[in-house]
């Protein structure tokens, strides 16, 4: 089967809502469930996200961040981490660990390296996005850093596909963002209800137009796409960054986004650093 043909055919299928999903998924995403919960309470959310070591991990990495922790006390505790980074990003870091698990557990090296790649991508757009939004664009940062993780969603999933369609990520990636992206990246923001002003600054990154100055979520999502340093192994990437330079050379509340980004290149890479599992 080639791969355009292959591309249609997960296309069609998710369309008609077979979407499959790999094994794993439930614990991380009944986690998100809960703690999109106003009346959770910190003791509960301790307690769930205590049965998942993946996330465990996460929530006390990321409050020991340079961007949660600027106390410079170290935690160790899970209820002192919830404590300090509270249950929304919480909430977001449950979601990280579900989009990683999304790809499944690729047999072949070629795969396993995408889905690597594809996720150190995403460490870098949602800690970028946390601070561009902080910084830049005065957006509320965790829901940046929301949709940050959940902005490649499609990507995972194709590569959890790979293994039935073999060739699937060989070629033009152009392929991908031009018949697949779009389709499957909609379905499945949609069946996880993904809130609608995530899908929104999403949909402005699929459509590439980058506001000067740059002032919405989707722009702090896209400014944030084109900076990360690691680019989506599915993306034609010969023209990664040609939308960044004039944004580089506009003025920022009186500062240079340049200067604002290199004062934050230590709480970038520590936020980044957290996320990787």
């Amino acid at each position: 089967m080639e791969r355009r043909e292959a591309l249609q055919r997960i296309v069609e299928q998710a369309g008609h809502g077979e979407i499959v999903m790999p094994t794993g998924l439930d614990l991380p995403l009944r986690i998100v469930r809960a703690l999109e919960d106003p009346d959770c309470h910190l003791d509960h959310a301790a307690h769930l996200i205590g049965s998942d070591p993946l996330i465990a991990a996460r929530v006390v990495a990321v409050a020991n961040s340079a961007s949660y922790g600027r106390s410079g006390k170290a935690i160790t505790s899970l209820r002192d981490a919830l404590s300090r980074i509270g249950l929304r990003t919480a909430r977001t870091l449950a979601m990280a660990v579900a989009t990683r698990q999304l790809a499944g557990n690729p047999s072949s090296p070629i795969l396993r390296h995408a889905s690597q790649t594809l996720w150190e991508h995403t460490a870098h757009v949602a800690a970028l996005a946390h601070v561009i939004a902080r910084r830049v664009t005065r957006q509320d940062p965790e829901s940046a850093l929301f949709a940050g993780i959940v902005h490649e969603l499609g990507g995972f999933y194709l590569i959890s596909r790979a293994n039935d369609f073999p060739g699937l990520l060989d070629g033009d990636p152009a392929d991908w963002v031009e018949q697949a992206e779009p389709e499957i990246g909609r379905l499945l923001l949609q069946r996880l209800a993904i809130p609608d002003s995530i899908v929104d600054a999403i949909e402005s990154l699929w459509e590439g137009m980058l506001a000067l100055p740059p002032l919405s979520l989707g722009d702090t999502l896209l400014l944030a796409n084109d900076l990360a340093p690691v680019p989506s192994p599915l993306y034609d990437v010969s023209s990664e960054h040609a939308a960044v330079a004039p944004v580089i050379d506009a003025l920022v509340d009186n500062d240079m986004l340049s200067t604002i980004l290199a004062e934050s290149a230590a709480e970038v890479e520590s936020l980044t650093a957290a996320l990787r599992f």
